[in-house]
């Protein structure tokens, strides 16, 4: 049955499950084609961990992509993997050994369960995924990669920075897209990162970092990056947008700096006369993170469709806080409201007659996911990004 038979796709995704996944499942995988190729290895950052659980996270959306029986989405996530690829010098001629070294680790790590059947699944949706990318990356006759200048960083919080670039060309992309970044404090680690605003004629960029804890190119961003560093990005990845045409309405949830894309989307409808309502819910920790405030104060005072809803778990500021910019916009936001971003989005109800966007870390943008589908919400109203941690 091949790529209709959910049962062994569903066994295929589990194996890229963590704790199974990075551990077992991708390491095999990496092992076997280094082995392979061992001129493939200097390609990749010298910490392949955070690489593992990335591809594992990958793949595992991918088969639950298949699973749904849903094709467009993953064929078209598989073709800008494939195009990324560019960037680390993989070519058309890597893919024969990634993919018999990723058929090889399936069938080491499903053995006990593996059959005729799970064997022709597999085999049939390698091909495509493999074969999706190969092509995607031969097509491509654009740049496989975009340098840039760092003009500007701000420390807007403890562990928050907003950083301007001004790119040698300028970069295409739609407005929710992300890209990955390539930083000279941490070479050939790449990190994926949401540009704040739309693509500019002039290759001005914005993006807005946390720092994650343990995350190595996140946490050398916030702490190191300086006016003139030079910075390498990828194409653009991503599906996430609104749209205009439907009708609906618009809710928008961001966790810190989750916010990125969808300011991105927000600026870009500006240059609309008329707008579906779109209500923005932009959660933190503490007030003082609510970094972005006063900008989409502004925007929200001469766009009437727009209205913010602040949310921070805590009501009190952290003692750090008077080190930092006070994000305080002037009135006409909403009040400030306490608790769990996702809690405080769906005792409104499950917002099931708008176009819903989630955008934050994993696990936030799941609690969301999770909560509005208890209140009721289709599974369809509401898009994000895969989760890449």
């Amino acid at each position: 049955m091949g790529l209709t038979d959910r049962t062994a796709l569903q066994t295929l995704q589990d194996a890229f499950a963590a704790p199974a996944g990075p551990e077992v499942t991708v390491h095999r995988f990496f092992t076997r084609w280094f082995a392979a190729e061992p001129a493939v290895r200097a390609m990749f950052p010298p910490h392949l961990s955070p690489l593992r659980v990335a591809f594992a996270q990958a793949l595992h959306w991918v088969y639950g992509q298949l699973v749904a029986q849903r094709s467009k989405e993953p064929v078209a996530f598989l073709a800008q993997l494939g195009r990324d690829h560019r960037k680390y010098g993989v070519t058309a001629g890597h893919y024969p050994a990634m993919r018999a070294a990723l058929h090889a680790a399936l069938r080491d790590s499903l053995a006990a369960s593996w059959t005729a059947t799970l064997e022709a699944t597999t085999a049939q949706s390698l091909t495509l995924i493999t074969g999706v990318m190969s092509s995607a990356a031969g097509s491509d006759t654009g740049p496989a990669w975009w340098d840039g200048t760092v003009v500007e960083t701000h420390r807007v919080s403890r562990d928050l920075a907003v950083v301007r670039l001004q790119l040698d060309q300028p970069l295409p992309y739609h407005p929710g897209q992300y890209v990955k970044a390539e930083v000279p404090q941490c070479p050939r680690s790449w990190r994926y990162l949401s540009p704040a605003i739309p693509a500019q004629d002039s290759g001005g960029i914005e993006f807005h970092v946390r720092a994650v804890p343990g995350g190595l190119v996140s946490t050398a961003i916030v702490a190191e990056t300086r006016p003139g560093d030079r910075w390498r990005l990828s194409g653009a990845h991503g599906g996430l947008h609104i749209d205009r045409d439907r009708g609906d309405d618009v809710l928008m949830v961001a966790g810190s700096t989750g916010l990125a894309p969808l300011r991105a989307l927000i600026m870009d409808l500006t240059r609309w006369a008329q707008n579906p309502r779109v209500h923005l819910f932009f959660g933190a920790r503490y007030p003082c993170e609510l970094y972005d405030l006063p900008t989409l104060w502004q925007i929200a005072a001469h766009n009437p469709w727009l209205s913010v809803s602040p949310v921070t778990e805590y009501s009190a500021d952290p003692p750090w806080a008077p080190h930092y910019p006070d994000p305080t916009p002037p009135r006409g936001l909403h009040v400030r409201q306490g608790g769990r971003l996702p809690e405080v989005v769906a005792q409104y109800g499950g917002w099931g007659d708008r176009q819903i966007l989630v955008c934050g870390g994993p696990a936030m943008v799941r609690a969301t996911v999770a909560a509005l589908r208890a209140r009721g919400t289709a599974a369809d109203r509401v898009h994000h990004d895969p989760l890449f941690s």
